[in-house]
């Protein structure tokens, strides 16, 4: 489990228990391991070296501005999907260059914003986008580079609502249309349209997609240079899996052993952007047991965390390990796997407050006997986390927390009703 382990039949985060953060910050509570994400972020370059790559973190999969601070350290430049995360990236100490702008809906008022800046790159994603940035470009003089977002057409066999390179999804441009635009722009003078950027979704646990997009891309690259447009800018995006079970993915160095050979000697500068695979493991969520119920067919745990902490499981049917972050030593797992078998278990939904039936964090799962007042960790959840929270049933949102060896700060305060109704109330009042 990485930074989060067992001591005495007690569960730790690095150097600190998570019964002691809980008392101290209260449930539902998010906790980052530092020395995760910093270890994840270099695991992920030393993999990638030879191809000497730029690592935009991706902020969309944990935005919290402590968490960016320190992986702007590790060296991280930034991949940001609104205006919102363009400023986050920015306040976190990250210079305007090392930021790409992507997603499908810049606005214009975004357009501008990010040329201002200074950004290094928009990620273009249609046609009318290229003229939105070209028309905004040059009417305020100033120049940048783009990288055309190419859809592949390549099923990353994940989830379809994370998928995103096969042309049904809307992000994107088809090849043909790419290459048209390619030509269009070609001696373009305040738009430098010589980056090419792809990426089929998340999570993607095997390599076979990746060597397809790759090889798929190469080919465009060639075939454009023979029609006199040089791409020197190639973004494979991130979407690398992460092991939510014992091993639903490969390392990250069996990407990186399919990748590298296919990009090596080639004359590009390559982006990646990865976001899962550096925070998911970094983050667990914190829940208390409130009460137990039990009908003829099933067993209930309902704890004080809900889809409104963590719709992944509600969302996307995700699974998030789960388990007493003190359950003595006869029940610590060797296994998180969902088909978990040891004696003494029992099979239970573990569910939230909300009213709404898609209010679970696990159903029919397998965990050691627990009753009200007990903890429990959700796991694998420093991606997708946090960043999706939401206050549906005026549910402020939770806390969270980063610890870095024998200490522990607060990097988000709990929300409180105040914090609910604030832009509602009458301030003429």
């Amino acid at each position: 489990m990485g930074p989060f382990e067992y001591r005495d039949g007690e569960l730790y985060c690095e150097n600190v228990s998570a019964a002691s953060l809980a008392r101290r910050y209260g449930t539902p509570l998010y906790v980052y391991a530092q020395s995760e994400l910093e270890r994840a972020y270099r695991r992920m370059a030393e993999a990638f070296s030879a191809l000497s790559p730029v690592i935009c973190f991706s902020i969309k999969s944990c935005h919290n501005l402590h968490i960016l601070r320190v992986l702007r350290a590790c060296g991280a430049a930034f991949d940001a999907v609104s205006i919102g995360e363009v400023r986050r990236a920015v306040e976190a100490g990250a210079a305007p260059a090392d930021i790409v702008f992507a997603g499908v809906g810049k606005t214009p008022a975004e357009i501008d914003e990010g040329l201002r800046l200074g950004i290094g790159c928009f990620n273009v994603e249609s046609a009318d986008e290229a003229v939105a940035i070209v028309s905004a470009a040059t009417r305020l003089k100033l120049r940048v580079r783009a990288a055309l977002r190419v859809n592949p057409d390549v099923d990353a066999h994940t989830h379809p609502y994370t998928t995103t390179g096969k042309q049904e999804n809307k992000f994107g441009i088809g090849i043909d249309q790419a290459c048209a635009l390619y030509r269009k722009y070609r001696d373009q003078p305040q738009v430098r349209f010589s980056g090419m950027h792809l990426h089929i979704g998340s999570p993607v646990n095997s390599v076979e997609p990746y060597v397809e997009t790759v090889t798929r891309a190469l080919a465009l690259c060639d075939q454009l240079a023979r029609e006199g447009v040089t791409i020197d800018l190639l973004n494979l995006g991130g979407g690398w899996g992460i092991s939510y079970q014992d091993d639903d993915a490969p390392p990250i160095e069996t990407y990186a052993q399919a990748i590298v050979p296919l990009l090596a000697g080639r004359k590009l500068h390559i982006h990646f952007e990865p976001g899962r695979s550096i925070a998911a493991g970094a983050g667990i969520l914190l829940a208390r047991v409130i009460y137990r119920k039990q009908d003829r067919s099933r067993k209930f745990v309902i704890v004080d965390a809900a889809m409104t902490d963590l719709i992944r499981p509600a969302l996307y049917s995700a699974y998030h390990f789960i388990w007493p972050t003190a359950p003595g030593a006869r029940f610590i797992p060797a296994s998180r796997r969902a088909d978990l078998a040891m004696p003494g278990l029992e099979t239970v939904d573990v569910v939230g407050p909300v009213c709404e039936s898609s209010d679970f964090l696990a159903k029919q799962r397998a965990l050691p006997p627990v009753a009200h007042g007990d903890l429990l960790a959700v796991f694998t959840a420093g991606a997708y986390g946090a960043v999706m929270s939401c206050q549906y049933n005026s549910r402020p949102r939770a806390a969270e927390v980063l610890v870095h060896g024998d200490s522990a700060r607060l990097i988000r305060r709990r929300e409180t009703y105040d914090d609910l109704v604030a832009a509602e109330r009458d301030p003429d009042r």
